[in-house]
């Protein structure tokens, strides 16, 4: 079968170092799960996977032993150039991500140029109770909604959002400090109305500040808006 290839493939490509490394900062990962291949060597693999015809049966083969087969078969999707077999795929495999690092490396090329009917899926994920789906769908509409489909719609969904999952909020503080850096007056109002919860207000603007694309006067505004310890929100979103 071609997930014995794979797999057999993948200890080929092992790097003990790199290994150690991805255990330590992907901690929702079952550490023996773990074979340590780098990711420019899976995304090599992916390219070859996906000329072969039989390359459905490992995309199917759910769920899969290793984290390197979930980096894996991400990138596999990410190549799917068909709109809607692309997103079949996706809303079969997005129940199995486990982690930040399936999720945040999974974009799919195709979603691009299908961005109306990709918005009704971002909305249904922001929906989900699963961590990871709901991480990928803020993720999607990061990507693809802050330039010229821009909507002051999109932040207020984000900003509604409220979760006790690290890996949730940590997506919502990208979310906003990328987007001050694209639409700077749109979303300084989420800011300064203190629209997030605590750690996420804060943690958005350190992202924020630590951006070469946000000015220097920016940052410094940025900074006066921090919430300090003890003081209570107000304001809402």
């Amino acid at each position: 079968m071609i997930t014995d290839e794979i797999r057999e493939e993948l200890f080929r490509l092992r790097d003990e170092g790199y290994c150690e490394m991805q255990k330590k900062i992907i901690p929702t990962a079952d550490p023996e799960s773990v074979v340590g291949v780098r990711t420019p060597a899976l995304r090599s693999l992916a390219k070859q996977m996906m000329k072969r015809e039989d390359s459905g049966e490992f995309l199917s083969d759910l769920p899969h032993r290793y984290f390197d087969e979930n980096q894996l078969h991400g990138f596999m999707i990410s190549l799917i150039k068909d709109f809607a077999s692309c997103m079949e795929e996706t809303e079969r495999f997005l129940p199995y991500v486990d982690n930040w690092a399936t999720c945040d490396q999974m974009s799919p090329k195709v979603f691009g140029k299908h961005k109306k009917e990709l918005l009704s899926y971002i909305k249904k994920w922001m929906k989900s109770r699963e961590t990871y789906t709901l991480r990928f769908g803020i993720g999607m509409l990061m990507q693809h909604f802050l330039d010229e489909d821009f909507d002051p719609a999109y932040p207020k969904m984000v900003a509604k959002i409220r979760s006790r999952e690290y890996y949730v909020n940590m997506m919502i503080a990208w979310y906003f400090a990328t987007a001050l850096a694209k639409q700077y007056e749109s979303i300084l109002p989420f800011i300064e109305n203190r629209a997030l919860d605590e750690w996420t207000h804060n943690k958005a603007i350190q992202k924020a500040v630590e951006s070469y694309r946000i000015s220097d006067a920016q940052k410094s505004y940025l900074k006066t808006l921090k919430i300090k310890k003890g003081k209570k929100e107000n304001g809402g979103g």
